[in-house]
């Protein structure tokens, strides 16, 4: 599954990687042709100011995907 979600500040950043670290499933963030893992902060901070994909694998409950996007933003 994927959803956009834009990546406004640093605080967003520290956000979405405690997010992707409490998941029981791995997160990714694409932006473009860089596929990060959402549990690496440091590269999580080269995408501030940026759209990036919030991508988990097929098998993940879709309300359990949205609830985690949500969170993020």
């Amino acid at each position: 599954m994927v959803k956009e979600n834009e990546i406004k500040n640093e605080a967003q950043v520290e956000k979405i990687n405690w997010l992707a670290c409490s998941a029981p499933y791995e997160v990714w963030l694409n932006a473009g042709s860089v596929m990060l893992d959402a549990r690496s902060l440091l590269g999580l901070f080269a995408l501030v100011g940026r759209k990036a994909n919030v991508v988990v694998e097929d098998g993940v409950a879709p309300r359990s995907f949205q609830k985690l996007v949500a969170q993020m933003g």
